[in-house]
């Protein structure tokens, strides 16, 4: 696998990157060294740049198609063989993002003013989705203990049994914590699920940057209301092609959903190029994968050892996935708004603050570590050397 570069930065500046090119726009500053949205600055797979430019040697452009067997059975395989998990790939369905379809399902499966449960702290697009859809945030707070985060399973099934909660909003694994939870949580959270009559979406978009096994939520014997949503776009840094999935069981709710997608919304055919990459994704794109987890573990790694070397106090623990570090600094008593602002004034870097993602978030600080082992290097020297002006 060492035959994958990850160590040469790619400039990304003047490719209209959201990261580096509108880094003001959040933090009010041009030219600052990003460690923000949650995209790498890593080449796409030679396999999936391959199978873009190939499609781009067509000179025509027109409109798509996403079911067919090419599309499912990339998705089946990738299940089969990085799972051990065996899918229905009738059950598959398209979304143009993870998002969208989540947003979708919410609709169905609640009415306005119902209450959606989902663990905090959260990405910020959960509290945004859940109000912009009408619905009620019911957040269920995770307890860290000894450096993992586990479930609050009395407030759980409390909030679960509410008569107005419909819906639980899992984040598996989850993000920003990047716990991943183990075959016997996601079946204790479905059977309290059926127990108390509450839908189930599972946002699994981080499922493929992962430390130890993900286990995919597929049913654990709920019947009915449950889907699981992701896409390759994390997985192989290809979000800008567009393009999601999901498995929904229920013939109902899926036919549901494809009428909205395409009679409602116009939205039924994809972008070819997404189609494409995800396919290339999971049928030729695993060893680069592994290639990437290993790397991003060995930052992880890096993460821990400078703080721990430059701060005692501060014991971080490398996550079971995701490529964001989520940093707990509360050890040291620092004023969060100062650092950020000595972050960008003094620093030139820009770094997500905790409270992005809720109240659990405040005192901690979220580092995008999809990038090279030098980025991440100044990204720490930048932090350390902040936290010790203060």
């Amino acid at each position: 696998m060492s035959h994958i570069d990850f160590d040469t930065p790619i400039d990304r500046m003047g490719s209209y990157c959201t990261q580096w090119d509108y880094v003001q726009d959040r933090f009010g500053k041009a030219g600052l060294l990003p460690f923000t949205i949650s995209d790498m600055d890593f080449s796409a797979p030679d396999a999936v740049m391959k199978a873009l430019r190939e499609r781009l040697d067509h000179p025509v452009l027109g409109y798509s198609r996403w079911n067919h067997d090419d599309f499912k059975r990339a998705i089946e395989g990738w299940y089969q063989r990085r799972f051990d998990a065996q899918i229905d790939k009738d059950t598959i369905v398209y979304g143009p993002s993870v998002i969208y379809i989540i947003a979708k399902l919410i609709e169905k499966w609640s009415h306005t003013g119902d209450g959606v449960v989902f663990q905090t702290p959260a990405y910020d697009a959960f509290d945004k989705l859940v109000e912009g859809s009408g619905r009620r945030c019911i957040r269920n707070p995770l307890i860290k203990k000894e450096g993992s985060w586990e479930i609050d399973w009395d407030l759980l099934d409390k909030q679960l049994s509410l008569a107005d909660t419909t819906i639980f909003l899992l984040c598996s694994p989850q993000n920003p914590t990047g716990r991943i939870w183990s075959r016997e949580e996601l079946k204790r959270i479905a059977e309290i699920c059926v127990f108390h009559d509450v839908a189930l979406i599972s946002d699994e978009i981080h499922m493929d940057v992962a430390f130890k096994a993900h286990t995919p939520f597929l049913g654990f014997g709920m019947e009915q209301r449950w889907a699981l949503v992701t896409s390759a776009s994390k997985s192989f840094n290809i979000p800008a092609l567009n393009g999601a999935y999901a498995f929904i069981p229920n013939e109902k709710a899926r036919n549901d959903y494809l009428f909205k997608l395409k009679e409602i919304d116009g939205l039924s055919s994809p972008s070819i190029l997404g189609v494409i990459g995800t396919m290339a994704a999971y049928n030729e794109g695993e060893d680069w994968l592994e290639a990437l987890n290993e790397y991003v573990s060995e930052s992880h790694n890096l993460v821990r050892t400078r703080l721990k070397e430059a701060f005692p106090s501060v014991d971080y623990q490398v996550p079971d996935a995701t490529y964001l570090a989520w940093i707990d600094l509360s050890s040291l008593d620092l004023d969060m708004a100062q650092l950020q602002k000595d972050l960008i004034a003094h620093f030139n870097v820009a770094i997500m603050d905790g409270g992005v993602y809720g109240e659990m978030g405040q005192g901690y600080v979220r580092l995008n570590l999809g990038c090279s082992r030098s980025k991440v290097m100044a990204g720490l020297d930048a932090l350390i050397g902040a936290i010790q002006q203060q």
